[in-house]
């Protein structure tokens, strides 16, 4: 039994990580997926690997921070597949770190955007088509980063990301009696192209691993899995959450 069966998801930062690995499970258990990132070949290639897999996606490339994008991919969930069940705004960036005296004004504004304010214009246009299906999901990534753990040199990335938990809880509670469950994801480190770009050293990789109870990154089917639950009608009864998928990192003192 596919738990995605004859639902519409849309994926944002599809083209690569935790996005991609998403596409494919959701499309794997049955989601027909409007996959969403900037770079159309990586779109393109994701979309062939899935229809090769007998699943069904269309891409649209675009920038998440522009309102526009956010209704046109909904616009095409909706022409295209008949409607929206899963939202998944997982786009972000961690580009701007280190020390906050150095952070300029543009970098602040640019990470805020990327990371925040496009799950808000995402939700803005997605809440809409969400609320025609009986039992719907919109899910965001965010991170344990300014949760449950604080690091130097991450100020924008850590509010933007707290920020979301915090967009999560008010959507739970002004939605949630008209059958719609919002939760946010906490990733803790995951081997992906933006994972890699921070643990760029084996020194860092090292420290990083170490810092993790399981001792090791997460793989991005691993963050798909949870984004699955999230997604499917097993999470029926989970909104508002903060889900931690952090390999431990919250809790470890070893």
């Amino acid at each position: 039994m596919h738990s995605l069966a004859d639902k519409v998801a849309i994926v944002t930062g599809a083209s690569s990580g935790i996005g991609y690995a998403a596409s494919k499970l959701f499309a794997k258990e049955g989601a027909k997926v409007v996959v969403a990132a900037r770079r159309q070949t990586q779109l393109n290639t994701l979309v062939d690997e899935i229809t090769e897999d007998g699943g069904s996606a269309i891409a649209l490339a675009g920038d998440v921070k522009d309102e526009n994008f956010a209704k046109a991919l909904v616009d095409l969930a909706t022409s295209k597949f008949g409607g929206l069940d899963v939202a998944f705004n997982n786009a972000g960036t961690m580009e701007w770190m280190g020390d906050t005296r150095e952070v300029q004004l543009s970098e602040w504004e640019d990470t805020l955007n990327t990371n925040l304010t496009s799950a808000f214009l995402g939700a803005k246009y997605q809440i809409p088509a969400l609320l025609e299906r009986c039992s719907s999901s919109l899910i965001f990534t965010a991170s344990f980063v300014g949760y449950t753990v604080g690091f130097p040199q991450t100020a924008a990335y850590s509010a933007s990301k707290a920020g979301i938990i915090g967009l999560t809880q008010a959507l739970a509670t002004e939605y949630g009696a008209r059958g719609l469950r919002v939760n946010a994801l906490l990733p803790g480190a995951t081997d992906t192209p933006m994972g890699r770009a921070f643990a760029n050293t084996p020194e860092i990789l090292s420290f990083v691993e170490g810092l993790y109870a399981l001792k090791r990154m997460a793989k991005p089917e691993e963050i798909a899995r949870s984004a699955l639950y999230l997604a499917s009608d097993a999470s029926s009864f989970t909104t508002g959450a903060a889900m931690l998928v952090d390999g431990g990192v919250s809790i470890n003192r070893t």
